[in-house]
């Protein structure tokens, strides 16, 4: 499926279009996005948990995949099927053009942020994180590099970062669609006709379990939930 032909049909979020920036599915290139993926198993149960990452300037993707372990340009689980492309004017700590020459003036010693450069920072503070799915994930990763960047002044997490790609992610195409949602149709038919009302509660103390354990530990706990 073509997808980069239409410069407006990839406009970043916040309304600021940037078309030297190609997103090209078919190659898994997302320059500058944040992108989602169904997780086996639990995706089955609960459509709106996945596994993310987010791309660097060239679109190659980057995820937290495992203890100490930054996946480049392998993105676990499979083709991304939604996707957000994040606009660099809302990233405050990148410096502006018209500002680079005043900071490198003021402070020579200050790192110019540039995107990627705060990818690569938190690429290498996560190379030396233990992974687990409760505690510190793939989305604790893609949280810490918007905080980062300074993305809308900073403050994600977990929770709020899920809530972004479920409302305002873009699906990659109709396939992808079906891809993320078939499994969940067919197993909550087949779970419904077996189990019934037995299967609706099992699957209703699971879902509150996973989603009150991410509030809990964000908002209760803050210790808990890394970033």
């Amino acid at each position: 499926m073509e997808e980069n032909g239409d410069s407006e049909h990839h406009m970043m979020i916040d309304g600021s279009a940037l078309p030297t920036l190609q997103i090209d599915p078919r190659r898994a290139r997302f320059p500058c996005c944040i992108v989602w993926t169904p997780l086996p198993v639990i995706s089955w149960l609960i459509p709106f948990v996945g596994h993310i990452g987010i791309c660097r300037e060239d679109g190659v993707i980057l995820d937290f995949a495992g203890p100490n372990f930054v996946s480049v340009d392998d993105f676990a689980f499979g083709a991304a099927t939604r996707y957000i492309q994040i606009s660099k004017e809302k990233c405050c700590a990148i410096p502006c053009p018209s500002e680079h020459e005043a900071v490198l003036h003021d402070d020579p010693g200050r790192d110019i942020l540039t995107w990627d450069d705060a990818l690569r920072k938190g690429t290498q503070e996560f190379q030396h994180r233990s992974y687990n799915i409760f505690t510190c994930n793939c989305h604790s990763f893609v949280a810490n590099s918007l905080n980062r960047l300074g993305f809308r002044s900073g403050g994600w997490n977990v929770v709020n970062l899920a809530a972004l790609i479920f409302l305002k992610g873009e699906w990659v195409s109709v396939g992808s669609m079906v891809r993320s949602f078939l499994p969940f149709l067919i197993t909550f038919s087949v779970g419904l006709a077996i189990g019934g009302t037995t299967f609706l509660t099992y699957l209703g103390f699971f879902t509150a379990f996973l989603v009150g354990w991410f509030l809990l530990g964000t908002y209760c706990f803050k210790n808990l939930i890394q970033l």
